[in-house]
């Protein structure tokens, strides 16, 4: 090979490159699609002639590859917070009057721009290449979607400076040009119609077969170039600009689509003039947004304010108000849940509103029904809440017919004919109180997503048993309560409708695999009402064993860290339950062991009696990790961690034992030093590993 078919090659990419800026970023082609396939042509026949030549960088790795049988986990380095929302002009201006008050300005400057109706996911470039993407998930851990994201034309594959580390965050949406033709394809295919851009988005790009995405035709705005520690800077090699809407202008430079609408704004005069515009303009823009996005535009002045809970102080999401229409109610049933709540549900003749066609909506309780004096045969105005959940907004009083119905809550359960009881420590949130079906994992629409919940991936993360499968096999009678999965045979299995031999003969074997778990991991899928994934580990932390947990009593619960009396009461009641304590017997009888405590415990130490496992020898110990190891992901060292014993918390305070710094540790090392917390490297930390 010869040192020129080197350089056609790089003209080549650098040539595509541009032609696709112009075509997809700035609608402003320079060239006819004759020429440009041309040029791509001659790309692909070059690297495929010359293989060592090919790089993942090339517009030729946007094509799509070979299916993935399933979409690998991703740590995000710090979480990807969600906004609070401003529903109207009064809570707008209570955001502006914060700000004012908290920075000590007669009026703040604000970085304004639409927010995008997509999904949002974060984007990785290693010496200005494009290395790893992934979705937003459940804001600490989503899904890497990297094959699928090379498709998309919008995002770079190269960055125009050779930065060495760089993390972007944006939103994958679908344009609403894309979305029509999308669904033209689909109708003339006869194929399902999507019902609106972003479903189409979403489906699109969590496709295992990138190849498909490929021909979806999506977009990517980048909205802000994320800060380790929130913001330290997760950019290496280069000094950010001081102001969010400077950022912006520097993502742009750098080759990412921003929106051109974005702009800088002065008081809340000027946000309220902005969203207004915006507004007026919504239905003209190219792709569809649900509202506006305030940020104060000072990076120094974002740091000051800081966060609250899981989202940030200094920004805001002033939403649209949903779009309402009128329809009929034709009837009132009741939903139970996973967790029992009965919940009245209004069916609707069909309405199409919010981009949908709705024909039912929750009514959410007893009290929500009562106050706005819902009955069977009204006329009502629908909106979709958050342009997502349809809802009843009001009755129209002046076009009730005579023979409108009230609806009675049941006293039974609709589905099982089990009693129905209200919670007293529920009140606060339904004076009537929450009726719920008091037949737990006996009922068959508590038994299916009971079911679900056990198998779920933060559960015992049984791989393939989805909700298709789990309602046959409750619909058939195999499975009544979560140990029957463990009596589940391959002929029975593969029986089922959509499962040959093959597919049951994995799903059998991620259920056997699954056998193999923590204490945190069963507690959690035991499905106990108010016990998330994290009350779980403390729980698994405080008690190390399945027994002791099995005797612990309202006062010792409320021992255990972040645990009050309400959670407290679900968890005895929990344990209570007669039919409940037979389901974790079955699944000890089904050969369930438990890790780091080892397997259900025949013979207790007196030690372990009270409590005290002597496999958790960091117990009682906080750890806080920042920056990056290099034998193993933060997620895999937080879970050897806990699987000792210690707690992993995400920030440092008083409370912190160890702090383990990585590479290019944030602000987090800098407090830990000031609150003179225990600073360990990575030898330091493997040390704890062998103990």
């Amino acid at each position: 090979m010869n040192s020129s078919v080197l350089d056609r090659i790089i003209f080549l990419r650098a040539e595509i490159d541009k032609h696709n800026q112009h075509y997809y970023v700035l609608d402003a082609p320079l060239i006819s699609d004759a020429e440009f396939d041309q040029l791509f042509r001659e790309l692909q026949h070059l690297e495929t002639q010359y293989p060592e030549l090919q790089s993942p960088d090339s517009p030729t790795q946007r094509i799509g590859a070979a299916p993935l049988k399933s979409f690998a986990e991703v740590v995000h380095r710090t979480p990807m917070l969600s906004l609070q929302n401003a529903l109207s002009e009064d809570e707008a201006c209570a955001f502006d009057t914060r700000m004012v008050q908290a920075l000590g300005d007669a009026e703040v400057e604000y970085a304004v721009e639409p927010k995008f109706d997509g999904l949002a996911i974060s984007l990785t470039y290693e010496q200005g290449v494009f290395k790893q993407g992934a979705t937003r998930g459940d804001g600490s851990v989503g899904e890497d979607v990297t094959q699928n994201l090379r498709t998309v034309r919008t995002i770079p594959l190269r960055l125009r400076r050779n930065i060495p580390f760089i993390e972007v965050r944006g939103e994958v949406l679908m344009m609403k040009r894309d979305f029509a033709e999308l669904n033209r394809q689909q109708g003339e295919s006869g194929e399902k119609l999507f019902v609106n851009p972003r479903n189409a988005a979403a489906g699109s790009l969590r496709q295992l077969d990138s190849r498909i995405t490929a021909q979806r035709h999506l977009s990517f705005f980048a909205y802000a170039v994320h800060a380790e520690d929130h913001m330290a800077g997760a950019v290496t090699g280069e000094t950010l600009p001081t102001t969010h809407a400077a950022q912006m202008t520097f993502l742009h430079e750098l080759g990412f689509p921003v929106p051109l609408e974005r702009r800088v704004v002065k008081g809340i005069q000027g946000l309220l003039t902005y969203y207004h515009e915006i507004g007026a303009q919504r239905h003209s823009l190219p792709y569809d947004i649900d509202g506006v996005v305030y940020k104060v535009n000072a990076i120094a002045r974002q740091e000051h304010l800081g966060f609250v809970s899981r989202a940030p102080r200094f920004a805001i999401a002033h939403k649209f108000p949903a779009e309402e229409a009128l329809t009929t109610v034709l009837d009132i049933e009741i939903q139970v849940g996973r967790t029992g709540a009965l919940t009245p549900v209004a069916r609707l003749a069909p309405v199409f509103v919010g981009g949908v066609t709705v024909t039912n909506a929750t009514l959410h309780n007893e009290d929500e029904l009562r106050r706005k004096d819902i009955r069977i045969g009204d006329t009502v105005s629908v909106r979709r809440a958050g342009d997502v959940i349809p809802e009843v907004v009001r009755v129209l009083l002046e076009k009730r017919p005579p023979d409108t119905r009230e609806f009675v809550m049941p006293q039974q359960c609709p589905v099982c004919g089990g009693q129905v009881s209200k919670q007293a420590d529920e009140a606060t949130l339904s004076p009537c109180g929450i009726l719920r079906c008091s037949s737990g994992l006996y009922c068959p629409a508590q038994r299916s997503g009971a079911v679900l919940h056990f198998a779920s991936r933060r559960a015992l993360n049984i791989e393939g048993l989805g909700d298709k499968i789990v309602e046959q096999l409750v619909e058939l009678k195999m499975v009544h309560t979560p140990a029957d999965l463990y009596n589940l045979s391959l002929k029975k299995l593969a029986a089922l409708e959509r499962m040959g031999e093959k597919s049951a003969s994995n799903l059998l074997g991620a259920i056997e695999r699954s056998k193999s778990t923590t204490l945190a991991r069963l507690i959690y899928a035991l499905g106990i009402r108010n016990v998330g994934e994290a009350t779980a580990k403390e729980l698994a932390r405080h008690y190390a064993t399945l027994d002791n947990f099995m005797q612990a009593d309202s006062e010792s619960l409320q021992a255990v860290s972040d645990i009050g009396p309400i959670v407290a009461q679900s968890i005895v009641s929990f344990l209570s339950e007669p039919h409940n304590r037979e389901v974790i017997a079955q699944l000890r009888s089904a050969g369930l062991t438990l890790s780091p405590c080892g397997a259900w415990p025949e013979k207790e130490s007196a030690e372990q009696a009270q409590g005290i496992s002597l496999d958790m020898p960091l117990r009682g110990k906080t750890f806080v990790l920042t920056g990056t190891l290099s034998g193993m992901s933060r997620e895999e060292a937080k879970a050897k961690l806990e699987a000792l014993g210690a707690r992993v918390s995400g920030s440092v305070s008083q409370k912190t034992d160890y702090l383990v710094a990585g590479v290019e540790a944030g602000s987090k090392l800098t407090k830990a030093r000031e609150l003179n917390v225990q600073v360990l490297d990575e030898q330091q930390l493997l040390q704890f590993f062998h103990m």
